[in-house]
């Protein structure tokens, strides 16, 4: 059985503005196990950065909180630590790579001593020892000349070769768990495809869990072991990378999955846009967040939240559409044509009966 690193509980976070309570995060649980990557997917708004912000309290300014919650970490709930403990948590036992590299890194100091500072913070490190450990690091994520440039600043390297120093500096103390929020967004294809491949060898050599925040599908289909997809500041849908892919329950899952282009189905077809815009988190709504941009929407979706329901042994849904009383749907084009090309080891779900529904839970 797999060892169980980090475990969010009913995770709920607000930030206290001056028109009100935002709750940006409603009930959130996740896992991530050893060696493992979980990315969490959705649009911008839906509450990923939040979520794994909450890990360690990293909210700027004192308007975020954490309402209510649990968040295990080898037994230890971090929920309840002081921002002392948590100090002395961040950087050696979960770290963090952001999308932007030059705001994680401080143009005011070389490279070199940042890699260092953590080794000799959190391990201990004098600065020979320091060094030597922080060259190897730079020479384990591939960046070219790194004793000659141990000694640049950050404004000194390309945008790859600096996230591959922050890279770097996260993965110095080797944390049990990496945080990676949208770390190769601001790059070129080539160069994400590169960092991807950097971070699957590197998971590989030190068995640090990850949790990777995204929009893009595509990049998920790389990286991920499991999936969970977030909307309106909860998860919708969680399951392993082929279940999410191939065999999608979610209404706005498959809005995500119609909107990436796909290169089997042909350069003419039609990406589709999911209408609407999410919800406003100061007013949640009262039944299922994404009832009013779903044209598969039942009544009770607009009076009652969903329950969870498990397809398979990994596989959660939050949708009324898989009550047994809810009529059967059929998810878009683009979807479909996804699972006709499923792998021939993937088994079909079963088809459900067309029932009626009358809105009552």
């Amino acid at each position: 059985m797999s060892e169980r690193v980090l475990e969010v509980s009913n995770l709920h976070v607000s930030f206290d503005i001056d028109a009100g309570e935002v709750q940006a995060v409603r009930g959130v649980d996740f896992f991530i196990n050893k060696g493992e990557t979980l990315a969490i997917v959705g649009e911008s708004g839906s509450g990923k950065s939040v979520t794994t912000k909450a890990i360690t309290k990293l909210f700027q300014g004192d308007a975020g909180r954490i309402k209510k919650g649990k968040i295990n970490f080898l037994g230890d709930d971090l929920a309840q630590k002081s921002e002392q403990e948590l100090i002395k948590l961040r950087g050696r036992d979960i770290s963090m790579i952001f999308q932007d590299p030059m705001t994680s890194l401080n143009p005011t100091m070389k490279i070199g001593k940042q890699v260092m500072e953590p080794l000799m913070k959190h391990k201990n490190y004098n600065k020979a020892d320091a060094k030597k450990r922080a060259l190897e690091i730079l020479n384990l994520v591939g960046l070219p000349n790194a004793e000659k440039r141990f000694n640049a600043y950050p404004h000194q390297f390309s945008g790859g070769q600096r996230q591959r120093i922050v890279i770097a500096t996260a993965l110095a103390c080797e944390p049990k768990v990496l945080i990676a929020d949208e770390p190769t967004t601001a790059l070129d294809v080539t160069m994400q495809a590169q960092i991807l491949e950097l971070m699957k060898e590197l998971q590989a050599k030190i068995s640090t869990s990850i949790i990777f925040i995204t929009h893009d599908l595509g990049v998920v289909a790389n990286i991920a072991d499991r999936v969970a997809v977030m909307y309106g500041g909860q998860m919708v849908e969680t399951g392993d990378v082929d279940e999410i892919f191939y065999d999608p329950k979610h209404p706005y899952t498959w809005g995500l999955l119609s909107s990436m282009p796909d290169l089997t189905t042909g350069t003419d077809t039609e990406l589709l846009a999911i209408p609407g815009t999410p919800p406003d988190l100061l007013h949640p709504p009262k039944g299922d967040s994404f009832a009013e941009r779903s044209q598969y929407a039942l009544d009770i979706d607009f009076k009652t939240p969903p329950p969870w329901y498990q397809v398979s042994p990994t596989h959660f849904v939050k949708s009324w559409l898989l009550d047994e009383r809810a009529p059967h749907v059929e998810p878009p084009e683009m979807v479909k044509k996804r699972l006709r090309n499923m792998p021939n080891n993937y088994a079909k779900p079963q088809q459900v009966e067309r029932v009626s529904f009358d809105g009552e839970s």
